[in-house]
């Protein structure tokens, strides 16, 4: 059964920082191309935002244009792990966090369904 738990969501003032944690179990999660995503307040059921995907290798780290120069996505095969930094968080950067284990390498529009995702770590960034 695949799994993916995830964890390191808080609370943080506009400005910090928070590194986002994922721990992978089920699957051989080093052939496997793993993304982050988000749902912002309200979103619903209406899909996920796909934020950062990084290649079986760990190698192809790969933005979308919301993140882009403050969230660097990076991977552990050896542990399983995979993690998300991102720093001059915002009010709109609020939200549930999942990470996501796909076949294929690959950019998203909204709505993102991943094939596979964890429950989630929510992120608050509030004054």
């Amino acid at each position: 059964e695949v799994q993916l738990v995830e964890s390191g969501g808080g609370l943080v003032q506009p400005g910090g920082s928070l590194t986002l944690s994922c721990a992978a179990s089920g699957f051989d999660f080093s052939r496997r191309v793993m993304n982050w995503a988000r749902q912002a307040p309200g979103k619903g059921d209406k899909g996920l935002e796909w934020i950062a995907g990084i290649n079986a290798a760990g190698v192809t780290p790969a933005y979308a244009d919301s993140v882009q120069g403050r969230a660097t996505i990076s991977r552990n095969n050896r542990k399983n792990e995979l993690r998300l930094e991102l720093k001059n968080l915002q009010p709109e950067d609020t939200g549930i966090y999942y990470c996501a284990a796909e076949s294929f390498f690959a950019t998203y529009t909204e709505p993102y369904y991943p094939e596979y995702r964890g429950q989630g770590t929510q992120v608050a960034v509030s004054s």
